[in-house]
């Protein structure tokens, strides 16, 4: 997996290639950033050229062609184990990474969801960035850098990778042989996370008319049907998530239509995005819009569900 894989992250990628042509990487790296935006594929092509010892995998050496199957001895990847990583996968990778590589010139560990070491297994992880074997290289990712103990990112180097270009996502899933306008409203809606598009497939399984007719009735005068709503809302987080993200498009949507900007992405339903144009102030627009990403930050923190979206829609109906 070289780096020609990694798309849209060309800063962390030329830090890690300037210091595999240096020779002096870091023993242990921390790459932050939402899902879906290239951080395991950066991480792999990272450690697939420490092995090839190159500042870019060849691809055809037999450390290459095992790397592109995930299947090298001097490999270990580390995932949660249910809600969390447990302090026995950090005591076994302990033990792999203070033997010699079998071979490789060095051993590679990637910890996926590092925000999501318990508190032995964070202490116990600490010890080994603090006193770290000569042979390793390890790498944590996260997409909640707050999550991750202060004193283990202290400890490694910190590489930030920004969310992808809607374009540059729109034209991947063409290129995968989506449809163009399917692509363009599944970009809109991923948040930059390129993971995101490509796993969903059925990026308008929500009703955007009904949406748009259920934020005109919301209404404080009729608490019953607000709350009733936010409930069916509440009952799946990642329909909800799924909901909110529609619902930020189409009111970007009808922003860029106050604006006059004709970069309208839900064109198939252009005349209910206007009539909302026209009924909503800008002023108005733009609160919705800054309450809506609120909501949906807070579902990201493992909000509760309920109470979030209860207060979304008695925002969006004041």
């Amino acid at each position: 997996m070289p780096f020609s894989r990694v798309i849209g992250q060309d800063t962390p990628v030329n830090v890690l290639r300037r210091a595999l042509r240096s020779g002096k990487t870091a023993h242990a790296y921390l790459f932050e950033g939402i899902g879906g935006c290239g951080k395991g594929t950066t991480a792999l092509a990272f450690v697939e050229a420490a092995f090839c010892g190159r500042d870019d995998g060849c691809g055809t050496c037999p450390s290459c062609r095992k790397m592109a199957t995930l299947q090298h001895p001097d490999l270990h990847p580390v995932e949660p184990d249910g809600a969390f990583i447990k302090i026995d996968q950090v005591r076994e990778l302990q033990r792999e990474l203070v033997l010699r590589p079998i071979e490789a010139p060095l051993k590679a560990c990637i910890i996926r969801d590092a925000d999501r070491l318990n508190p032995a297994a964070g202490n116990a992880l600490l010890k080994t960035l603090e006193e770290p074997p000569g042979n390793a290289l390890m790498i944590l990712l996260t997409t909640n850098l707050d999550g991750v103990l202060p004193t283990i990112r202290s400890r490694c180097q910190l590489l930030r990778f920004a969310p992808l270009p809607e374009e540059l996502i729109e034209e991947r899933l063409v290129a995968a042989g989506r449809d163009r306008a399917a692509a363009r409203l599944a970009a809109s809606l991923a948040g930059g996370s390129l993971g995101k598009a490509l796993g969903d497939e059925e990026a308008d399984t929500v009703d955007r008319q009904a949406l748009l007719e259920r934020l005109r009735t919301l209404s404080l005068s009729d608490t019953a049907s607000l709350f009733a709503a936010a409930e069916e809302m509440a009952a799946n987080r990642e329909q909800a998530l799924k909901q909110l993200d529609v619902l930020a498009s189409l009111l970007r949507d009808i922003l860029l239509i106050q604006g006059g900007s004709d970069a309208v992405v839900n064109r198939d339903i252009m005349p209910f995005l206007e009539s909302e144009a026209a009924r909503l102030s800008r002023e108005k627009n733009l609160e919705r819009i800054s309450n809506t990403m609120e909501a949906r930050q807070a579902l990201m923190r493992n909000a509760n569900p309920r109470l979030t979206l209860d207060v979304l829609l008695m925002r969006l109906a004041g």
